[in-house]
């Protein structure tokens, strides 16, 4: 059996972020920054400097991120922060309309994006990923952790890339409740952590 630790995305971890991120999927070329800048800033940019925008973040207080490693190897990556630093997610119309939650409230926190490399899938590390998240979110003073997964049962069949934002079943195995699907293959879920 694997040993699987995760981590906080941390300065010192910068290499093993861009091992997480470049096992498959847009991630080398995303460098997470799908949700943090705007759409057009994301097109003007370089994956250079997303790379650098993705150092910065590992440079903040607040890790923007956690790192799971496998057998000592970086395998996996989720973002997990207050939603309010991830501005495009109140600029995406289906999410705007769908949220309970007042976009101002920086209580409210945002599992926006999963990577685990090729080698290491079907092995419930997107599970253990959001399981970690739920508590680095809850001890950081977190009330509400939202999440925005796909369902690949719905439509088409899903390419491997289209899974990013994770799959319905993962959030709902982890407590979260479905709030609404502003179309039929995506959903917002949202876990109380109040309480």
């Amino acid at each position: 059996m694997p040993e699987v630790d995760i981590r906080p995305a941390t300065p010192d971890r910068f290499p093993h972020a861009q091992r997480a991120l470049s096992g498959g999927g847009d991630g080398r070329s995303c460098q997470c920054q799908w949700w943090t800048i705007t759409n057009v800033e994301f097109q003007r940019s370089s994956v250079e400097e997303r790379r650098e925008l993705l150092r910065a973040e590992l440079e903040g207080e607040l890790a923007p991120a956690l790192i799971a490693y496998v057998d000592g190897e970086a395998a996996g990556w989720v973002r997990v922060g207050p939603r309010t630093r991830q501005i495009r997610l109140s600029r995406t119309k289906q999410l705007a309309s769908t949220t309970e939650e007042p976009w101002d409230d920086g209580s409210v926190w945002a599992v926006s994006c999963f990577v685990v490399r090729t080698e290491h899938r079907g092995e419930g590390l997107a599970g253990r990923l959001l399981a970690a998240a739920i508590d680095f979110a809850g001890s950081h003073g977190a009330r509400v952790l939202e999440g925005y997964p796909v369902d690949p049962s719905e439509g088409r069949k899903k390419a491997s890339n289209e899974l990013y934002r994770g799959v319905v079943s993962t959030f709902a195995r982890a407590g979260f409740r479905e709030v609404g699907r502003p179309r039929p293959d995506r959903a917002l879920y949202a876990l109380d952590l109040s309480r």
